[in-house]
């Protein structure tokens, strides 16, 4: 939905401008593209498995490699 704002006899530019922008504001329009501008994919079920294997498996490497560490 386009907004159009029209200037008024005797108004200024900056009356005009103030207007545009109030009405930009409550049409909601911006609010409309930013959702769509930042919107992430979820991530598929086979991707959320790898990452959680991965997580896993560092957690793993992690305790094994403190037991084998040299004592201080």
């Amino acid at each position: 939905m386009p907004v159009q704002v029209t200037k008024k006899d005797k108004e200024t530019s900056q009356n005009l401008g103030h207007r545009f922008t109030k009405t930009v504001r409550q049409s909601g329009v911006l609010l409309q593209l930013r959702k769509t501008k930042f919107f992430k994919r979820a991530k598929s079920d086979l991707v959320k498995k790898r990452s959680a294997l991965k997580r896993v498996e560092r957690k793993i490497a992690k305790i094994k490699a403190e037991k084998l560490a040299k004592p201080k």
